[in-house]
This record gives structure tokens, C-alpha cells and sequence, in this order.
């Protein structure tokens, strides 16, 4: 059943895909593809693997992270970590899938289960944060101009909103998780009348267990300001070259960019980022594109297709590739490992 519905999600991942295609070309196909192809091959090859470097950037957080709890976690460690979780975000809705298969894949290096979801939570914690304070000056900064250009910039303000309640959900659970436990048990016998939920008791158990795991990682996290700090300092490192690439993509394909717009790009890009936020579609699937090129269209001018083209190809589909095939190779490694280990202790045992 599993298979059968990772299946549908790249079915729908392959469809929508050719649909922005179709949309993006329909009108000035020629044109977008002689700038594609008219661009120097070292550019393009940067560019295409511009968003495999935002990912081993990511690998540093479950670095600094893992090493609270297995001193030996290593940098390569936090990298398979990340693509595995590009991965299954990628391809699940809503990204729901991403962190089942990191805490996984976690279990495999060494890390307990309990403490590979209480890392996540750290990690989703001060992603979140980071993200919402670099939106935030960037909303101050560009957002009242481009919300006169555009009147898709609601949907911009809805998905700011999506994120900002969030966060604020997050920090108000962990500063009064008897609250919310009352709550969840109220909503549970709710949802359960409805037929909603078939198990209201393991559901309920299975929320205060989450909700315990992750009050508890709040407070441990709070008292290491280092881990934070850097942690930090690496988000805002992914976020400027994530939001930034489109800028890089325009001069490569000889859009007359001025430095100073720089700052507009990387506005632009967080944009389209709040706007994901409420499209439940594997990867947000034509949702993104769709978006980006609205609100790039008068910066990118005609050739807006062709940057958007790259840039999703760049940041989607081909680290969702390579996750993919580092999830399998990691899998199967670990499987090994865990064999050979199973076959001498029964060698010894047999001694």
C-alpha cells in the first residue's frame, strides 16, 4: 500500500511537471530555449548543482545536532541525513515524509529513535525561527512596493501567516504543554464522535508522547546557545544561497541584473517559499512554479520561463534524484552492516 501511494505522489510529481512545462513554454518556447541553450556550459553545470550544495549545507545542522548524541556523527553522516530528508519531503504531501525516514536512517548511524526525533524537532525548531526572523526583515524591507505590483500577493500573506502561527503554536507548547495536552484530549473525544479517529486512547498517547518529547528538547536546546547560534548561522547560510539562485540564473542567461537587486531576488524567492506553505501536493508541485513565475515576471522579463525552469530543476528535481538514490545506497548499507555484525556475534556465540 505504501509503494502503491509513493508511486501516485511521483505519478503526480511527473504530471504536474510537465504541466508547468507546458506553461511555462507555450508562448515564447523558442525564445526560452535558445537562452537555455545559449548559456556557458560551466554556468549551467554550477547552476544545476547550486541547489545539491543548499542540501550539504543542511548537513552541517545534524552535525552540530548529532554530536550531542553520538560523539563520533560525522559531517558525511549529516549529509545523507539531509538528502534523505529532501527525499521523502519531496515526495510525500505537505511534506509529511521527510522526518520518519531521517529518524530511520538516524537509528541506523547510531542514534536511538527517542533521540533522533527529540534532534528533528531541534532542528525543525530553529529552521523555523531562522527562517520566519529572515522572511520578516524581508517583508519590511520589499514587501509593501511588491505588494502594489501584485495582486497575488494576498496568497503571499496568507502562507507569512501559515508559518508566523506556526512558530507561535510551537513556542506557546512549550511554555504551557499541560494546556495543550487538555486540548488534545478534548479534540481527540471530538474527532473520535465524528468517527474521525478509530483509536482515540493510542491517539491521545501518542500526541502526549510527541508533546513531552518535544517540550523536553525545547528546554535542553535553549540551555545550549552555541549549538543554537550555529545552527542558526547555518540556516541563514541556506536560506541566501536557496533565494538567491534565481539572481545568479538571470545573469548567467544575460537578464540585465544590477547588484542592488540582489535584495529583490532573494525577497522575491522567500515569496514563493510562504506561499508552498498551504499547497499539499508532493513537493508543491505546480503551485511553485506557478507563483514564481508570476511574481518574477517583471523582473526576469521574457525569459522568466527559462529561469524558472532551472532554478526548479536545480532546488527540486535533481536533489530529489539524488536523495533518492542516497536513501537506497544508505539503506542498503546499513542493512549490510547490521547482517555482518548479526554474523559474528553468532560466530562468537557458536565459540
Amino acid at each position: 500500500m505504501k509503494k502503491q501511494k509513493m508511486l501516485l505522489n511521483f505519478l503526480v510529481i511527473i504530471l504536474l511537471t510537465i504541466a508547468v512545462l507546458w506553461f511555462a513554454l507555450k508562448d515564447n518556447y523558442k525564445e526560452i530555449l535558445d537562452a537555455i541553450s545559449q548559456m556557458n556550459w560551466m554556468s549551467l553545470v554550477i547552476i544545476l548543482l547550486w541547489g545539491v550544495l543548499y542540501t550539504v549545507v543542511w548537513g552541517f545542522v545534524y552535525l552540530v545536532l548529532g554530536r550531542k548524541y553520538n560523539k563520533q556523527y560525522s559531517l558525511f553522516n549529516g549529509i545523507v541525513i539531509s538528502f534523505v530528508g529532501t527525499f521523502f519531503s519531496g515526495i510525500t504531501p505537505s511534506s509529511t515524509g521527510g522526518q520518519f525516514a531521517q529518524a530511520y536512517i538516524m537509528k541506523k548511524q547510531g542514534i536511538k529513535v527517542s533521540d533522533g526525533a527529540s534532534l528533528l524537532w531541534a532542528d525543525f525548531i530553529i529552521y523555523q525561527t531562522t527562517m520566519m526572523i529572515y522572511v520578516t526583515i524581508l517583508f519590511l524591507l520589499r514587501f509593501s512596493y511588491y505588494s502594489a505590483q501584485s495582486g497575488w500577493f494576498m496568497i503571499i500573506l496568507v502562507g507569512y501567516l501559515i508559518n508566523a502561527i506556526v512558530i507561535l503554536a510551537l513556542y506557546t507548547m512549550a511554555l504551557f504543554p499541560k494546556a495543550y495536552i487538555r486540548l488534545s484530549r478534548t479534540l481527540v473525544k471530538i474527532l473520535a464522535k465524528i468517527k474521525l479517529i478509530k483509536d482515540p486512547e493510542k491517539t491521545l498517547e501518542s500526541w502526549t508522547l510527541q508533546m513531552t518529547s518535544f517540550t523536553t528538547e525545547i528546554r535542553n536546546i535553549s540551555k545550549d546557545k552555541k549549538s543554537i547560534l550555529t545552527c542558526s548561522l547555518v540556516n541563514v547560510i541556506r536560506l541566501t544561497l536557496l533565494y538567491s539562485l534565481p539572481f545568479f540564473i538571470g545573469k548567467a542567461l544575460n537578464i540585465p541584473l544590477r547588484p542592488e537587486q540582489m535584495i529583490d531576488v532573494i525577497a522575491l524567492s522567500s515569496f514563493v517559499t510562504m506561499a508552498n506553505s498551504f499547497i499539499p501536493i508532493p513537493g508543491a508541485s505546480g503551485g511553485t512554479e506557478v507563483v514564481f513565475t508570476l511574481l518574477f515576471g517583471s523582473l526576469m522579463g521574457s525569459v522568466t520561463g527559462a529561469v524558472m525552469i532551472l532554478w526548479r530543476f536545480s532546488t527540486y528535481h535533481i536533489v530529489l534524484l539524488i536523495g533518492g538514490i542516497t536513501f537506497a545506497l544508505a539503506k542498503n548499507y546499513y542493512e549490510k552492516k547490521s547482517k555482518g555484525i548479526s554474523n559474528i556475534d553468532l560466530e562468537q556465540y557458536k565459540e
